[in-house]
């Protein structure tokens, strides 16, 4: 009778909860078509237009003035920010507040590291926490929109947008996705220290052609919606406020004029009903794509696919009057996207508070703040390997060589798109190991090289004279900042300048070496690995990267992070993905490699499977790879089905024991492939993980629960359904390893 009381009040609760909802939304919506119904076609288009807020402000005031912006990007000062916003509220007619915008990609003041080092954490949880401390800070400045996170799945180390990704997998940047999503925006949009997430690029922009940026991608749509909208769909159902559409055309569209994408899929589909802005440009680009005839005609084609608010062409407020006025587009279809920016507005309480608190005590820079970017930097660093236990560094080692580029690079050590960030308050790693570690060992510093692409050896010598002196050797190598990001393409992702010969001079002086890579992409780096003891991939860690670094390398951290991309052994490996299909002829890692090939060799005679005669078929690091600094056993892997309908859920366990000499957190990786299918499936797909933190000799149980729909697709009819079949499964600490087990769905 208790439980039934129980039952009861939970339904009728859950009856008030949806009502209240309902009536929020009917409320909402009435706002906005008051305030609607009050406007011209030209203050309508005014909402649609979002300009540039760097350089002269006196045109945008004017501009605000008449009603004809409705955003503002880049103004970053509170006091502007509020003088703007008091003429956009108390000057011009309507009194509609603006928004004020930002790309705010990993961090506002205070830096985290690249979202590529994000995703290697595979901490969800953590990152959003990270998400968090930029919107606080981001707010206190009067930016209440940020256009992150970026959602791209990146196969293509070439692509210089690879370092604002999450990398390659679908599921994890699911899981990124609504972690930066939830932390931006927070429990209550309209909180003055939440902030509007924009979920892009809408959509296959990092599968752009020979990773140059802003070209044509080929994807068709069996592998849109299996693999790259996935992220997006998750990004909506977390209710994320926006999404923009990216530059690429693909089969011939441009996102940006993609009525199929932004109205099929978007919104009929998952019933998006936030704002849909265009890329910078990206509206009257569509000229130049050949898609669209000159500015009037792109302005049709882009308020017709259904974008509402135009970043920068001004394309909207030349041309919608006219094209009302001739009957090329209806009012309507202006309302349409007008509702969807006033909604936004609405959502974010700027109608009753829109002003920043100048007076607020700022939490930017905060030790909570420094904290948080310390943790994510420090499970983000992936230890690639480590012979000879040469890391941690023993209490032996009583003097140190500091070397290398990136050794003492404030601005570049915070990557990509830190537009915020400053320099000097950047725990670079000479700064940090000489405050934390100065008086434990002796360290000595000298560059040998300026920056990363330099090649000048003038400074060999004293390197070399140096560590004729020390224990221990540490390098710190890798590619500037400004080698990753928007429009920073390579066609070859080797390391630059003289770096890899600043590799071998040291690796002959017979001192453990010791090599950390700060980078926004996958290098190459064969011979750098051969030739060093131990290296670390930290990516760009953002402003406490050189604190993270240093604990690691002493041992009081244990790295933990797992590659959320794989690395190829060479350049021509690309695109190199875990997560491919089969082919109907797969190496079978037996081939003969180039070396092994006979004179006057038959053309049968090496076989007829998919691999280079060159480097074989496996990549350098496979996708979700990573040491620590103990070990981890895997074992008794165990279903509790061998056969499931389309409906069940199945329990999946495994142990796993820490056999090594040092706590350590691992990251348990749960792969399943489908053996056969309507259509070709991919050879193992990541569904599950999990961070377990284990003393020495310490086990866990590890527990997965995957439901069957997690196993659908869109199949030879293009439905997503659950086919029946077999499937494998394996959990291990990589997408290569660890023990696997069978079961079939009937």
């Amino acid at each position: 009778m208790y439980m039934k009381k129980i039952l009861c009040l939970l339904y009728l609760l859950s009856i008030f909860c949806f009502s209240h909802a309902q009536n929020e939304n009917i409320y909402l919506e009435q706002k906005i078509d008051s305030t609607l119904s009050g406007m011209t076609i030209r203050e309508k288009a005014g909402q649609l237009n979002q300009l540039d807020g760097r350089g002269t402000i006196e045109n945008l005031k004017i501009l605000i003035q008449k009603g004809e912006i409705g955003s503002v990007m880049n103004v970053t000062e509170p006091e502007i920010v509020n003088e703007l916003q008091e003429i956009a509220c108390k000057q011009s007619r309507t009194g509609i507040p603006l928004v004020f915008t930002r790309d705010v990609v990993h961090g506002f003041k205070t830096m985290l590291p690249i979202p590529l080092g994000q995703a290697a954490t595979f901490h969800p949880e953590l990152i959003q926490k990270g998400a968090r401390i930029a919107a606080i800070e981001a707010t206190e400045h009067g930016v209440r929109w940020s256009f992150a996170p970026m959602i791209d799945i990146s196969r293509d180390a070439r692509w210089g947008r690879i370092a604002e990704s999450f990398g390659e997998d679908t599921y994890l940047t699911e899981q990124m996705a609504v972690a930066v999503v939830n932390g931006f925006q927070g429990d209550n949009l309209s909180n003055p220290q939440s902030m509007a997430a924009c979920a892009k690029h809408f959509i296959g922009y990092g599968a752009v052609e020979g990773g140059r940026d802003y070209n044509s991608t080929h994807i068709p749509e069996r592998q849109l919606r299996d693999v790259y909208l996935p992220p997006f769909e998750k990004a909506v159902k977390a209710n994320c406020s926006s999404i923009m559409t990216s530059f690429n055309d693909n089969d011939g569209i441009p996102a940006t004029g993609n009525k199929k994408l932004l109205k099929g899929i978007l919104r009929k589909e998952w019933k998006f009903d936030g704002v849909v802005v265009s890329d910078w440009g990206s509206v009257t680009e569509m000229i130049k794509h050949g898609f669209a005839e000159d500015r009037k005609d792109a302005a049709r084609k882009a308020i017709e696919a259904g974008l509402d608010m135009d970043m920068s062409s001004k394309a909207f407020i030349q041309n919608i009057e006219e094209l009302i006025a001739k009957g090329i587009i209806t009012e309507e279809t202006l309302d349409n996207a007008v509702r969807n920016v006033l909604r936004l507005k609405f959502r974010l309480g700027l109608f009753d508070n829109p002003y920043t608190d100048i007076n607020k005590k700022k939490e930017t820079y905060s030790d909570k703040h420094l904290a948080i970017a310390k943790k994510i930097a420090e499970e983000s660093v992936v230890l690639l390997k480590n012979e000879n236990r040469t890391l941690p560094l023993s209490p032996k080692i009583k003097s140190i060589l500091i070397v290398g580029p990136l050794s003492d690079a404030p601005h570049d050590q915070l990557g990509t798109w830190t537009m915020d960030g400053e320099t000097e308050k950047t725990q670079t790693p000479v700064k940090a190991l000489r405050e934390m570690y100065g008086d434990k060992v002796e360290i000595h510093f000298v560059k040998g090289l300026e920056y990363s692409r330099d090649k000048n050896k003038m400074n060999f010598n004293k390197v070399l004279a140096k560590a004729s002196q020390v224990d221990a050797i540490i390098a710190f190598i890798g590619e500037e900042a400004i080698l990753s990001g928007e429009a920073h393409c390579l066609a070859d992702i080797k390391l630059q300048g003289a770096q890899s010969e600043l590799i071998k001079i040291l690796s002959r002086t017979n001192k453990p070496l010791i090599t950390v890579i700060m980078a926004g992409r996958p290098l190459i780096i064969n011979e750098e690995l051969n030739l060093s003891d131990a290296v670390l991939y930290a990516w760009h860690p953002g402003t406490m990267g050189g604190n993270a670094l240093a604990d690691i390398l002493f041992g009081k951290t244990t790295p933990s992070g797992k590659l959320p991309v794989t690395f190829p052994k060479a350049t021509g490996q690309i695109p190199i993905y875990y997560n491919h299909t089969n082919t109907g002829r797969p190496a079978t890692g037996k081939e003969k490699s180039l070396d092994e090939i006979p004179l006057n060799a038959k053309q049968s005679v090496l076989g007829h499977s998919s691999y280079y005669l060159d480097l074989g078929a496996q990549p350098l690091f496979p996708f979700g790879y990573g040491l620590s600094y103990t070990s981890f056993e895997y074992s008794d892997l165990k279903i509790d089905h061998t056969v499931l309908t389309p409906n069940d859920t199945l329990s999946i366990s495994v142990k796993v024991k820490n056999t090594g000499q040092y706590k350590g957190t691992e990251v348990v990786q749960l792969y399943v492939s489908d053996l056969f299918g309507s259509v070709t499936r991919p050879v193992k797909e990541l569904k599950g993980f999990k961070r377990i933190e284990l003393s020495p000799n310490e086990e866990k149980m590890v527990v997965f629960e995957l439901s069957s729909y997690e196993l659908s697709f869109w199949n030879i009819n293009m439905k997503k359904e659950v086919e029946p079949g077999k499937f494998k499964i394996r959990i291990g600490t990589d997408s290569q390893s660890g023990p696997e087990t069978f079961f079939e769905i009937e």
